[in-house]
């Protein structure tokens, strides 16, 4: 039986799983856990606002994974990947690059020009850093010792075509 995949806006009553996939990813701290419920709780709370456009992934009628996208303030087509996270127990089978292709694509349906991501530069986030040039983003900058030292910002970056 193939599996059923489905990528919508967020709904609230999708929280829980969202947090409990957030607290399963070992890359994460508790305060960066914190920040991503941030998100997500505004974008619950006020769903009009348009900085943080969450969609999640269910497969098979279950969550499991979700990008932020929003607008970078102060440009008129540029879009920050704020979160894109897959539920660790499903990873490896395509959900992460199949959200990726979703930012793209929603970047794209709102006339936007670029996507950018933020990671860290720590060995933790070497998987993250590949996912990145494997669906064809380029690093657009590195800024050294950005988050501490050692740990440097790595901006990774693609050209939407409208």
């Amino acid at each position: 039986m193939p599996e059923e995949r489905a990528i919508r806006r967020l709904q609230p009553a999708d929280r829980p799983s969202l947090l409990a996939i957030l607290q399963k990813v070992n890359n994460f701290d508790p305060q960066e856990v914190d920040v991503a419920m941030e998100l997500i709780d505004i974008a619950i709370s006020s769903p009009l606002q348009t900085d943080y456009n969450i969609f999640v992934l269910e497969r098979n009628n279950e969550v499991t994974g979700y990008h932020c996208t929003g607008q970078r303030p102060l440009t008129d087509g540029t879009y920050d990947l704020y979160w894109i996270v897959v539920d660790p127990d499903r990873a490896g089978k395509g959900s992460g690059s199949l959200l990726l292709r979703h930012a793209e694509h929603f970047v794209q349906e709102q006339k936007g020009r670029w996507l950018l991501a933020e990671t860290s530069s720590r060995d933790l986030y070497q998987k993250t850093r590949d996912f990145y040039l494997h669906n064809n983003y380029a690093l657009i900058a590195e800024i050294p010792d950005f988050y501490s030292v050692g740990d440097s910002l790595c901006i990774y970056g693609k050209r939407i075509t409208i």
